[in-house]
């Protein structure tokens, strides 16, 4: 998919979800400004599926990175992607940067990190692959490590991902901040990830914005 057309239905998207952006070349931006939002579509190669990267710039010192595969051919596949970020990373976005929050896509919370507070966005654990029935608690370790965390008073963003083979083999990687974070890759690890007869996949997204700084 070319960038123009890829531009197009990510403006749509958004303005299905009540966020109105303006295109300036090949960013979206907000009234002119930040929050800004930038796509493009690399297709697939050889066993590689195609692949959708998504920039976030929440303002002049931090952006966010989120990468989804899509699955099939040519358009179709970008199409796919764009399907997987509504599912996973989108609602969480826009209830950290535009304040439009649907509390059906997401879970709201209030925390306690050191000396200030903080409001946490926390999308669903998206799974593909075979279907399994995850642990009610999937995310507690998780959350508990961030919650352990030094943040500086600003916005933070976690990505997790999981891949549990047939054979139990699992693996699992978490950024905080797109920066590999060991503690949260020790949080997954920990918990009892069910087993299953085909392999699957475990995605989360979520943001903490800083309350009372």
């Amino acid at each position: 998919m070319d960038t123009a057309t890829l531009q197009r239905h990510l403006l749509r998207l958004f303005e299905r979800h009540e966020v109105e952006l303006e295109p300036d070349e090949d960013w979206l931006l907000t009234d002119g400004d930040f929050p800004a939002v930038r796509a493009s579509w690399h297709d697939a190669i050889a066993d590689a599926p195609g692949r959708l990267d998504l920039d976030i710039v929440l303002n002049e010192d931090q952006q966010i990175e989120e990468s989804y595969a899509g699955i099939g051919t040519g358009d179709a596949a970008c199409r796919d992607a764009l399907e997987r970020f509504e599912q996973g990373s989108l609602h969480v976005l826009l209830a950290a940067c535009w304040y439009v929050t649907d509390a059906r896509k997401l879970q709201l919370d209030s925390w306690d990190i050191g000396v200030h507070g903080w409001d946490a966005f926390i999308g669903p654990l998206v799974v593909q692959g075979t279907a399994v029935t995850l642990p009610a608690d999937a995310l507690a370790p998780l959350t508990a490590a961030l919650r352990s965390e030094a943040l500086a008073p600003r916005m933070h963003w976690v990505r997790m991902f999981l891949r549990r083979e047939a054979n139990g083999e699992t693996t699992v990687e978490t950024r905080l901040d797109n920066e590999p974070w060991p503690a949260g890759d020790h949080a997954l690890s920990a918990v009892a990830w069910p087993p299953a007869a085909e392999p699957y996949r475990v995605r989360c997204f979520m943001m903490l914005d800083i309350r009372d700084y």
